[in-house]
């Protein structure tokens, strides 16, 4: 079948076959690269914010006056000031040590392990990424080792790290190698990242593969526990960092059962709207059916517990007519489980998103100051009480 184009004459193939795919994927592709170069111009690379005094001393709980006697006692790191001396400016490794200085009760104690959270949801477009990026550089800011894992084979974790899945991610980099059985020890696959406190193991579109290998495995060696083959590979670095988040396809695939029983703790992001709500009944629904099946598999101290679930309301609609009405259904719902903030819908947090960033990256907002400082409270305070659900853990005693 074919058509004449009006402006050419010429005939032109309705059918579109693979060969044509491919030149949309390429151009797709082509133009990704050239977005992100533009952006993160002049280095193609992103760059970590740096901090000033007033920031400093919000982070540690004290005033400015405090901070500047601590400078000049120079027993923590000063700083520079700006060319022009009006004020003195921070980098993260910098503010990482103040915190850790000042925040000792949220550090993890001696003997304790690293505290996992998987963000999840089986619906799209719900914040999930952007939540999973904002709590690991919110706790890394407040002197915390963080490492997060992008197991969603789109790459949006990644590729909020500046780095480009179809591009810059080998399988190595990522969980592929522990799906396969080639591996299972996840540190050859972590690498560091631009913002100092966060590593990575990325994320790639062939890791749609692990959804066939992963049943695959447990078909040729019955004694293969497919579900927890993330959480074994996670073994060889629960010391070595505070917390590990990770951030899940939207479905309820082989992959993201490994992620949830990796985590010690669930974060769901959800939207004030009648299909995300019915979404999310969906999650807890298929997650507790799947819970009791492969409970039955595991002697009793081996079945899953959670420490903590929490329910995000995100990217909320003030203006939104029927917020008020689901806001109900979800806290009669979901009760202690909903957490006691909501992140706004504002043009903060959908223009740095398209930017490849979060509102933790901006070290400068063109836009309004009323808005900015609305979505970073937002998000400051929920890094803050994802941090006391983290200590309280700590605190716990050790499950034996």
């Amino acid at each position: 079948m074919a058509e004449v184009t009006a402006e050419t004459g010429n005939q032109v193939s309705s059918e579109i076959d693979m060969q044509r795919i491919q030149a949309l994927a390429a151009r797709a592709e082509g133009m990704v690269s050239q977005v992100r170069d533009r952006l993160l111009a002049p280095e193609s690379r992103k760059l970590p914010p740096t901090f000033t005094t007033t920031q400093l001393a919000s982070l540690c709980g004290v005033d400015k006056a405090h901070v500047n006697y601590r400078v000049g006692k120079g027993d923590l790191p000063v700083g520079k000031l700006t060319p022009t001396g009006a004020r003195r400016e921070f980098d993260l490794a910098e503010i990482r040590q103040w915190a850790r200085a000042y925040r000792p009760a949220q550090m993890r104690p001696a003997g304790r392990r690293s505290i996992c959270i998987a963000v999840a949801n089986f619906k799209g477009g719900v914040s999930k990424t952007t939540t999973a990026m904002v709590l690991a550089q919110g706790l890394s800011m407040r002197g915390h080792r963080v490492l997060a894992i992008d197991v969603d084979p789109q790459g949006s974790l990644t590729t909020l790290h500046g780095v480009l899945p179809e591009t810059d991610v080998t399988e190595e980099m990522t969980i592929a190698p522990i799906c396969h059985g080639s591996s299972n020890d996840i540190r050859s696959a972590i690498r560091s990242t631009y913002w100092d406190g966060i590593d990575l193991v990325a994320a790639a579109p062939f890791l749609f593969g692990a959804e066939f290998v992963l049943p695959s495995r447990q078909l040729r060696d019955g004694s293969t526990r497919f579900w927890t083959v993330l959480s074994d590979a996670l073994e060889s670095v629960r010391d070595l960092y505070d917390v590990i988040i990770i951030d899940t396809p939207p479905s309820l695939s082989y992959v993201t059962i490994n992620a949830l029983w990796a985590a010690d703790g669930i974060i769901v992001p959800t939207q004030l709207s009648g299909l995300d709500f019915a979404s999310s009944a969906q999650f807890w629904g298929l997650l507790a059916d799947l819970g009791v099946n492969l409970d039955e598999q595991a002697d009793l101290v081996h079945r899953k517990r959670f420490e903590f679930l929490h329910v995000l309301l995100a990217r909320v609609d003030s203006m939104d007519a029927a917020a008020p009405a689901i806001r109900q259904w979800i806290q009669a719902t979901y009760g202690e489980h909903v957490l006691p903030i909501e992140i706004p819908r504002t043009t903060v947090t959908t223009n740095k998103s398209a930017e490849f960033a979060t509102v933790y990256d901006v070290q400068k907002y063109d836009g309004s100051a009323k808005a900015y400082r609305r979505a970073v409270e937002a998000y400051d305070r929920l890094v803050e009480l994802v941090e006391q659900s983290v200590v309280a853990a700590w605190r716990k005693p050790v499950r034996t």
